[in-house]
């Protein structure tokens, strides 16, 4: 029997609220609504779901306060859906401490995709039961954290070392967008990341390395002008 996810939807447009609620419950999520930030926290505190989606836009509070005091209490997988289409928008929720972002008007069956997202990524659970040997499986990838070696198809793979802390890095955030600042900081350790060339160039050399073929990526993609995100699939 699959496990019945609880959603919680902040969202304070009440026909955009009726649409996801009723969608999302024909396809068997629990959902609860909230209009304003101040609601949807208090929710999240008194009964925690599974998922959060939340617009930026709320009556008021600004939905990356919500991220951010959400973030104070919980890891809970947080997927925006927002008519803010600005690059600088997605970045600055991201950054928050989101997840992922889908711009309105949208199509359900990217919402639905990206909840699957959120739904594999819930699982700090799966990452630590998909771990071998002190390290993290997908695919044809094996990263031994413990010794510090790569393997491709059972091929062992050189990397640098600031090669290796940014796969890392990635993998740790499997399935979550990752923000061009939000490497820079973890990897390089800036707090905004000047010199996205630099950046980049990493990422291309360690593509590369992984991928059989680099321009139809299998593990490392790039969501344009904001970041990267690593593969959520294990196997």
């Amino acid at each position: 029997m699959n496990v019945k996810r609880h959603i919680l939807l902040i969202e304070d447009d009440e026909k955009i609220s009726n649409f996801m609620s009723v969608a999302l419950s024909a396809r068997d999520y629990a959902v609860r609504t909230a209009k304003t930030g101040k609601d949807g926290i208090w929710q999240l505190m008194h009964n925690p779901p599974d998922i959060v989606i939340l617009d930026l836009g709320l009556p008021d509070i600004d939905g990356n306060e919500v991220i951010k005091q959400i973030r104070s209490l919980s890891q809970v997988p947080i997927l925006i859906v927002s008519a803010r289409e600005m690059e600088s928008d997605k970045i600055l929720a991201l950054d928050s401490g989101a997840n992922d972002y889908v711009t309105k008007p949208f199509a359900l069956g990217e919402l639905l995709a990206r909840i699957r997202v959120m739904e594999r990524y819930i699982a700090k659970d799966i990452l630590k039961s998909e771990k071998q040997e002190g390290g993290f499986v997908f695919g044809d990838l094996f990263i031994d954290t413990e010794r510090r070696r790569i393997f491709l198809s059972e091929n062992e793979i050189h990397l640098t070392p600031l090669e290796y802390k940014l796969l890392v890095f990635l993998a740790e955030n499997c399935g979550k967008v990752v923000t061009h600042s939000q490497i820079g900081k973890h990897v390089w350790g800036y707090e905004n990341m000047a010199d996205v060339k630099t950046m980049r160039a990493c990422m291309a050399n360690l593509r590369r390395k992984i991928e059989k073929d680099p321009s139809k990526p299998k593990y490392i993609f790039t969501e344009i002008g904001v970041g990267y995100r690593f593969t959520d699939k294990f196997r």
